[in-house]
């Protein structure tokens, strides 16, 4: 298959999918001016990247890019709160979890990408009208997926008082959300001095897991599964799909697979990187052993 095709295989794929969450995530929802407000919110999280894309590919530019990202998941919960009649203390707690997630993850990415001054995951795509475009429609699905028990529970007709399960999903949350802000503020640290730059930390949450910022974000977004599960009903139960996406993302298709790689390429060789490497889970944080 050639590249041509596989992006638009992808572009098709990611749409199709995306319908599939609209219409399984509307079941039960509420409904404002004759449209499901979960549908609308997933039409837009596309929307809003393709018009994005437009600049970004004249451009040859990806720095807006994880951005745009997250201010989609803003601008859907902001929208959802706005529509819905009746907003409730699960359906605060949700927006306000990802308000804050969002705000924090995307100035800290944007900042990161304007220091670095590109994105290499972008380097040959972002001169590829289809391959960019594939890419930016798969952060619309990325978002709608990732977003959707959140927003299936925002919008939902059902409304039910926070219970024993919302405060377990709390919980979850604020501790993954606590983890990938110690291990990105770590890792910025280690890479600020210019004696660290060829070399992999190894320090702090990076001595428990060679990846604990992912944990921390397949973590809350389990929490926030949690804390939307009791408001669901019929179809909606589809969205709890949220996290299992984001685990099986960062972990077999994107992320620690792409860094995995690009690590064994730079210090395969190294007997220092071996050694930890072998001591150091993937993923799930185990504390360092004394000897």
């Amino acid at each position: 298959m050639s590249k041509n095709a596989v992006s638009v295989t992808g572009i098709v794929i990611a749409i199709l999918m995306g319908l599939g969450m609209a219409y399984l995530g509307s079941m039960g929802g509420v409904v404002a001016n004759g449209l499901p407000i979960f549908a609308v919110g997933v039409a837009l999280s596309f929307v809003i990247q393709w018009i994005v894309f437009i600049p970004a590919f004249v451009f040859s530019s990806e720095k807006f890019f994880d951005l745009t990202g997250s201010l989609t998941y803003i601008s859907l919960v902001m929208f959802a709160a706005y529509l819905v009649p009746e907003m409730t203390p699960r359906d605060y707690l949700i927006a306000g979890l990802v308000l804050v997630w969002a705000f924090r993850l995307g100035q800290f990415l944007f900042r990161r990408v304007l220091q670095a001054g590109e994105d290499r995951r972008f380097r040959t795509m972002k001169t590829d009208f289809l391959q960019f475009l594939m890419t930016w429609t798969l952060q619309g699905l990325w978002v709608s997926i990732t977003l959707g028990a959140g927003l299936a529970a925002m919008t939902s007709e059902s409304k039910v008082n926070l219970g024993v399960m919302a405060y377990i999903g709390l919980a979850l949350w604020v501790l993954g959300f606590a983890i990938e802000v110690i291990a990105d503020a770590q890792k910025t640290r280690f890479r600020a001095v210019p004696e660290h730059q060829d070399l992999f930390i190894q320090t702090g949450l990076w001595a428990w897991s060679r990846h604990p910022n992912y944990f921390g974000e397949i973590l809350l977004w389990f929490g926030m599964a949690l804390i939307a599960f009791p408001a669901l009903q019929g179809g909606q139960y589809a969205t709890l799909i949220s996290p299992i996406f984001v685990f099986v993302l960062m972990t077999y298709i994107s992320g620690v697979r792409m860094l995995e790689a690009r690590a064994d390429r730079k210090w395969g060789d190294d007997k220092t990187y071996q050694d930890y490497k072998a001591r150091t889970p993937v993923l799930w944080l185990k504390p360092p052993s004394k000897s």
